[in-house]
Parts: C-alpha cells; sequence; structure tokens
C-alpha cells in the first residue's frame, strides 16, 4: 500500500504542477489583498480536492454511462498527459490569457478547474479507480498532494522570489520530463490492452 501511496501522490503532484502554475496564480490574484489571496487558495484547493475524490467513487458509473473500455481511457489519458508534458518542457510565452488576468477574485474557473484539478488528473483519477486501486489509497493520495500543493500556492511569491525566472522554468522542464515517460508508459499499457482485447 505504501508503494502504490507514493507513486500515486508522486503522479498527481506532476498533474497538479504547483510549481509551474505559480506565475499564472500570481498574476490572477494580482489585484487581490493578501488575506483574500490565502482564503481563495486554501478555497480552490479544497474544491479541487473534493471534485478529485468524487472522480474515485463515481468512474466506474462514468465509464459504463459513456461506454468507455479501460484501454481507451488510459489511451487518451496518455495523450492528454503527453501534450501537457510538451507544453511543461517547451512553454508558450502566452499562456495566461488576458481576461483570466484581469478577474479579481476567480471562483473555480480557472484555479480550481483546470489549473488544479485539470482533464489529465481528472482522467488519471478516475483511469486509477478503475483499475482496482483502493479508494482509501486513491483518496490519501488525492489528499496529500492536494495539501501539497496548497502549502507550495500559499508560498508562491516567496518561491518564485527564491528560484528566480529561470530556477521555475528548470523545475518545470524537469517535471514535464518524468510526465513524458509517464504518459508513454500509459500509452503503452492501453494499446497493449486494446491489442490484446482486439485479438
Amino acid at each position: 500500500m505504501t508503494n502504490e501511496l507514493l507513486s500515486l501522490l508522486v503522479l498527481l503532484l506532476i498533474l497538479l504542477d504547483p510549481v509551474g502554475n505559480i506565475p499564472l496564480l500570481i498574476s490572477l490574484l494580482r489585484g487581490v489583498a493578501h488575506e483574500r489571496r490565502v482564503h481563495i487558495i486554501v478555497r480552490e484547493n479544497l474544491i479541487a480536492a473534493a471534485l478529485l475524490v468524487l472522480f474515485v467513487f463515481f468512474g466506474d458509473w462514468l465509464l459504463s454511462t459513456l461506454r468507455l473500455t479501460p484501454a481507451a481511457l488510459e489511451i487518451s489519458s496518455g495523450i492528454i498527459l503527453f501534450l501537457i508534458a510538451v507544453r511543461m518542457v517547451f512553454p508558450s510565452p502566452t499562456s495566461a490569457p488576458e481576461e483570466a488576468m484581469r478577474q479579481e477574485e476567480p471562483l473555480i474557473v480557472p484555479i480550481a478547474v483546470p489549473m488544479i484539478a485539470g482533464p489529465a488528473a481528472l482522467a488519471t483519477v478516475l483511469l486509477t479507480a478503475r483499475q482496482g486501486f483502493e479508494p482509501l489509497t486513491l483518496i490519501l493520495a488525492i489528499l496529500a498532494a492536494v495539501a501539497i500543493n496548497t502549502v507550495a500556492l500559499l508560498a508562491g511569491e516567496r518561491i518564485a522570489q527564491r528560484l528566480g525566472r529561470a530556477g521555475m522554468a528548470a523545475m518545470e522542464r524537469l517535471m514535464g520530463l518524468i510526465l513524458t515517460t509517464m504518459a508513454v508508459q500509459m500509452l503503452i499499457s492501453g494499446l497493449r490492452a486494446a491489442f490484446f482485447a482486439a485479438s
């Protein structure tokens, strides 16, 4: 259980990408008072955690309702992860929409969704639950990852100052490289499962 919990925690932390989200968060909350920033960050992380936990319990129902196979979900999740990893390794200079930056106090969108609980994180939780992982292990991994994410985002300005622009970019690229490997492995597993199911 410990190894499963640790591997899920690492994967979720990479998907939540707290270091990569710090610059966008600073831009989004630039016009908000410090006390309100703390409240917003905690609130948005709680919303994201609740959404991820819901996917643990309703993953099977969602799969059956949409008539999706585990192999199709694994392949699509791998593609999403790969695209996110490519963006992390080769970031776009205009990644934050101007309207989002003008918004004074965001609610749910864009911080809780999709910045924290993005498509890749939701799909990974759904897929992991579908593969038979213990719900308690998955929930603990989600709560631990979101707690670490909350602490990192609360300390975002200090982290950005200490690492500097170059340090932040290096951390983002390193996590992108790790996520690329995980995405390729997910694609391989999904294609193998689809191939054997068809034969």
